[in-house]
């Protein structure tokens, strides 16, 4: 979207003081208005976006306050503890994120003790109580501190609350969120999530009519049909794992120079992908072949492996959902990641609109608590 007349001009970075003077002080007050403005503009240039495309990206989670600010025992915690990293955030009674910790913490690299550690740890850094504090992810997985049994799709916040196990960590009471498990509807195909279920209750409280597709693009990315406040099935796909994995080590990393972005061999690759002229075990051994015989750049070899199993990805999303194509699908995830999904997307007359994960979170947690504390 083109800014309004004028956006384009103010280049220069805003005043911070005012200057001596009175005609000085009065152009200072001009840029300051210009400045206020410019903020205005851009922001309602972000709403009109998304409100054409449908729904709304999770609005309860503007950023973290000051963190010298005190704290209240009315707050809740909480984690989203996955298999790599651990992320809680801290919430007040509006719903709203006031802080967050983050730490490369995964329970797959943690013993009983490390996760103990990381507990408190961050009871050093809130030192004040909060009213509960709430973990979804693998923490409830049988790697995890304590096994939370699925809950069974089409599931409801209601069936979320109802299957919380309370335990302590370190001496810190919390209450681990169960995962969901379906059978898919598509193919009667069993499939699994734990944690990404706070994130689609999280958009869905922001759009609460919201029926249809959300992908949560991440290292294993889902694909969840969410319908009259259900999470109704999904599938999900390992193409990030997949990515990291041949990127990493093997022979399709010694062809990778430079990181994947958007752009012609990033499009390349989504096309091929998609068009399943070739299983993609042939096509990811062809991009080696491309490389060596110089019709594709090593600086563009990882846009184009990403490329191909994103587009692979979206042939079975198309297969499993032929509608796809009619409505805009919210992509919530990283924004790196769910701007090059989005990209895909395009090329298959989609519209991805993408929203950021950490809001949706917050919003989830907020929203179960709510049910947990509702008579």
């Amino acid at each position: 979207m083109s800014p309004p007349p004028g956006l384009a001009a103010l280049n220069a970075r805003e005043p911070s003081r005012p200057p001596e003077g009175a005609p000085a002080l009065a152009a200072w007050s001009r840029k300051r208005r210009q400045w206020a403005g410019l903020g205005a503009a851009r922001r309602s240039a972000r709403n009109a976006k998304t409100a054409k495309s449908g729904f709304h990206p999770t609005r309860v989670a503007r950023g973290a306050m000051d963190k010298a600010m005190q704290h209240d025992t009315a707050d809740i915690i909480g984690i989203n503890w996955g298999s790599s990293n651990f992320r809680a955030y801290r919430i007040d009674p509006a719903g709203r994120k006031v802080d967050e910790f983050a730490r490369p913490a995964g329970v797959a690299a943690l013993g009983r003790e490390g996760m103990v550690e990381v507990m408190r740890e961050l009871g050093q850094r809130w030192p004040v109580p909060a009213a509960r504090v709430y973990a979804s992810g693998m923490v409830g997985s049988n790697i995890g501190w304590r096994e939370a049994p699925y809950v069974k799709a089409p599931a409801r916040l209601e069936e979320l609350k109802r299957g919380l196990v309370e335990t302590e960590i370190g001496g810190t009471a919390v209450a681990i969120v169960p995962g969901v498990s379906c059978r898919r509807a598509f193919d009667d195909g069993p499939d699994v999530m734990r944690g990404e279920e706070m994130e689609l209750f999280g958009f869905a409280a922001a759009n609460p009519e919201w029926n249809g597709l959300i992908a949560l693009p991440g290292t294993h990315t889902k694909w969840a049909r969410f319908s009259a406040g259900r999470i109704v099935d999904f599938f999900t796909s390992m193409s990030g794992e997949m990515f990291d994995r041949l990127t990493g080590a093997g022979l399709l990393a010694s062809i990778v120079d430079g990181p994947a972005e958007d752009g012609p061999a990033f499009q390349e690759g989504v096309a091929t992908g998609r068009k399943r002229q070739l299983g993609l075990a042939t096509t990811l051994f062809g991009a080696r072949a491309r490389v060596m015989q110089s019709r594709l750049a090593r600086a563009d070899a990882a846009s184009y492996l990403r490329g191909l199993l994103i587009g692979a990805e979206i042939a079975d999303a198309l297969a499993i959902h032929p509608g796809l194509q009619r409505a805009p699908v919210p992509l919530v995830g990283s924004g790196p990641l769910c701007k090059l999904y989005a990209s895909a997307l395009e090329g298959a007359g989609i519209t991805g609109i993408a929203i950021e994960s950490g809001e949706a979170c917050v919003s989830g947690f907020a929203r179960l608590h709510a049910a947990t504390e509702a008579p």
